[in-house]
C-alpha cells in the first residue's frame, strides 16, 4: 500500500517509476536530519541517481547547516525533518523563505520525520512545506514524492493529510497553551511517548538518541511543568489529548 496521498484525498499514483530514471527526469536534493545513519540511509535507497533520478547535492544535520547548505546548491527539494538543533524545521523554513518564493526556481521542502503529531505537521505546512511523510514510507514511495513536490504536488502520508484539512478548515486559531510552548520540539515527543507508556530504551530506539538523552529530556520537560514524575506527567498529557 502507498504510504502517499495527493491533494485530492486519495492515495496517489506515482508520478515517476525509479527503474525508469533513464527518461532522462532527474530532481536535486538537499537532506536535513540530525541523524547521520538516518541520512546515510536514505542516501543509500533513493539517491543511486542513474536509477531513480534523485542527485543528493547536499547534506545537513543542524538548522544553520541546513540554511548554509541549501543556499549554496539551490536544490529542488529539500527533505527536511521537523526536530533539528537550532531551532526545528520550522526555523529552516523560516531562514529559506526568500528561496521559497523564488519565481524562476524555488526550492521546494517535504517534511520527512518519525513525528505524526498534528503540532509538527500543521507547523511546518504554515511554514511553507509542501508536504509531510514520516519515516515509515518507503524508497520507492519516498522517491515518488520527492518527485511530485519537484512537479508543485502537495504530498502527505495518508493520516496526516486530516490534521491539514482541519486545520485550514477552522476559522479560529487555536488556543495558545503557555505550559506546551516552554517545550521544545524534542521535549514534546519524549513527553508524548512517555505518555504512551513507552520505556526510555524504546524512546531512545525510536528517535534514535541514547537512553542518558530521553532522561535529560524528561527532566526537564518534568521541571518546565512542574510535575514530579512520570505518572503526573501522563495525566498532565491525557487531559489535553496528546496521548
Amino acid at each position: 500500500m502507498s504510504d502517499v496521498t495527493g491533494t485530492s484525498g486519495t492515495t496517489g499514483a506515482p508520478h515517476t517509476d525509479p527503474g525508469t530514471a533513464g527518461t532522462g527526469r532527474r530532481v536535486r536534493v538537499v537532506l536535513v536530519d540530525d541523524h547521520r545513519m538516518f541520512r546515510t540511509g536514505v542516501q543509500a535507497e533513493i539517491g543511486r541517481t542513474e536509477t531513480t533520478g534523485v542527485e543528493v547535492v547536499g547534506e545537513a544535520a543542524d538548522v544553520d547547516q541546513a540554511v548554509t547548505v541549501i543556499t549554496a546548491t539551490r536544490p529542488e527539494v529539500v527533505l527536511l525533518d521537523v526536530h533539528l538543533p537550532g531551532g526545528g524545521g520550522v526555523e529552516v523554513l523560516r531562514r529559506c523563505a526568500p528561496l521559497m518564493s523564488d519565481a524562476t526556481a524555488p526550492v521546494r521542502f517535504l517534511a520527512l520525520s518519525v513525528s505524526d503529531a498534528a503540532e509538527d505537521v500543521i507547523g511546518v505546512i504554515r511554514g511553507g512545506a509542501r508536504g509531510y511523510v514520516t519515516k515509515t514510507i518507503t524508497g520507492d514511495d519516498l522517491i515518488n514524492s520527492v518527485f511530485r513536490v519537484q512537479e508543485g504536488d502537495a504530498v502527505f502520508s495518508p493520516r496526516l493529510a486530516g490534521f491539514v484539512l482541519d486545520a485550514f478548515a477552522s476559522t479560529d486559531a487555536p488556543p495558545v497553551d503557555e505550559d506546551m510552548d516552554r517545550l521544545t520540539q524534542r521535549e514534546r515527543e519524549v513527553l508524548r511517548l512517555i505518555a504512551r507508556g513507552y520505556a526510555y530504551k524504546e524512546i531512545a530506539k525510536q528517535l534514535f538518541i541514547s537512553v542518558k538523552t530521553v532522561e535529560s529530556h524528561v527532566s526537564a520537560v518534568l521541571r518546565k511543568l512542574q510535575l514530579s514524575n512520570r505518572h503526573e506527567l501522563t495525566r498532565w498529557a491525557t487531559a489535553r489529548r496528546l496521548v
